[in-house]
C-alpha cells in the first residue's frame, strides 16, 4: 500500500497549533492520510491561531480545560508539539489522563524518551521524533526513535504519520542528537551558502533577482541529481570538475578555508549542543 493510499482511520490529537503541528496535518490531509474530521488540535490560550487553523483545515480545535482534559482523555494517538519549556507541567498532567496503549508522539526538540515516561509516571509507549522544518513543503527529513513499549501497529501509524510530509529515518534515541546535526539544522547551512553564494553575484554586478533564481535552481538541481541519478556526491562533483579548470580552482578555495572539515565541525558542535539542551531541560525539570 503506498502512503497516499495509507489511511489512518484512529481520530488523532495534536497538543500544540505551532508551525511543526500545522505542517504535519496539512500533509496529513493533503496526501489522504487522514481525514480533516479525525483531527484535533488543542493549545491553552490561542484562540485565534486555532479558529485560522480550523477554517484552514477543517479540524476541530479545542481549548476549554474540561473539554480538553475529556479530549485527550479517549484520545488513542497523542501528537505532542509543544515548546520544551512547557513540557514538564503538560506532560504531569496529560498522565493519569492516559490509557496503557495510547500512543505518545513527541515533537519536543531535546527531550528524551525516558524523561517523557518519567513525567507522564508510566511507561507509555512513545515515538521520539526530529522533523525538520522543510515537512511544511512535504520534503521534510525526520528522524525517529521508538520506546520498547510500542508494537507494530504503533510503529507503522507514526512511520506513515510523516512519510505524509517527507522522508523518516529510524534510528536509536542516542544517535538522534546526530541526526540533528545533519537533517534538523541542516536547512540552515543550505540556506547560508545560498546566502554566500548570492552575494558573490551581486558583488560581480549581477541583479538580487537574477542571484536568488540562479542560486536556488542551482541547489534544486543538485538535490535531485543525487536523489534521481542514484550517484553519489562525490562521483557528481568529479564529473563537473575538470582538471585545471574554473571547478577545481573553486573548490581549491573553498579546501583553503577547510570546508569539508568546518561542516563536520559544524554538523558535531549542533549535535553537542542539542545534547547540551536536553541536559539542561532534564535538570530544570527535576
Amino acid at each position: 500500500m503506498s502512503q497516499q493510499q495509507a489511511m489512518i482511520a484512529q481520530p488523532i490529537t495534536f497538543y500544540g497549533a505551532g508551525a511543526m503541528a500545522e505542517a504535519i496535518v496539512r500533509g496529513l490531509i493533503g496526501r489522504s492520510v487522514v481525514n480533516a474530521g479525525s483531527l484535533t488540535m488543542l493549545n491553552r490560550s490561542n484562540s485565534g491561531r486555532l479558529e485560522e487553523l480550523k477554517h484552514r483545515y477543517n479540524v476541530k480545535t479545542n481549548n476549554d480545560p474540561a473539554e480538553t482534559t475529556e479530549i485527550l482523555r479517549e484520545s488513542p494517538i497523542i501528537v505532542l508539539a509543544i515548546k520544551p519549556k512547557d513540557a514538564a507541567n503538560v506532560l504531569r498532567k496529560l498522565g493519569p489522563l492516559l490509557s496503557d496503549n495510547t500512543l505518545i508522539v513527541s515533537v519536543i526538540a531535546g527531550l528524551t524518551i525516558r524523561t517523557i515516561q518519567d513525567l507522564l509516571g508510566r511507561k507509555q509507549p512513545v515515538a521520539r521524533t526530529m522533523p525538520n522544518t522543510s515537512s511544511s513543503i512535504g520534503l521534510g527529513a525526520t528522524g525517529v526513535s521508538f520506546s520498547k513499549e510500542i508494537n507494530d501497529q504503533d510503529r507503522q501509524t507514526v512511520m506513515t504519520l510523516f512519510q505524509a510530509v517527507g522522508t523518516v529515518t529510524v534510528v536509536d534515541e542516542e544517535k538522534l542528537e546526530i541526526l540533528t546535526g545533519i537533517s534538523g539544522s541542516g536547512p540552515a547551512y543550505i540556506y547560508y551558502m545560498m546566502e554566500a553564494m548570492m552575494a558573490a553575484g551581486i558583488r560581480g554586478g549581477l541583479t538580487p533577482q537574477q542571484c536568488k533564481e540562479l542560486t536556488v535552481q542551482t541547489v534544486l538541481g543538485a538535490a535531485r541529481m543525487v536523489q534521481q541519478t542514484g550517484e553519489e556526491p562525490a562521483a557528481l562533483r568529479a564529473k563537473v570538475t575538470s582538471p585545471n579548470g574554473s571547478t577545481q580552482a573553486a573548490l581549491e578555495t573553498l579546501d583553503k578555508g577547510d570546508f569539508f572539515e568546518t561542516v563536520i565541525a559544524a554538523v558535531n558542535r549542533c549535535a553537542e549542543r542539542s545534547r547540551e539542551m536536553g541536559a539542561a531541560l532534564k535538570e530544570g525539570i527535576s
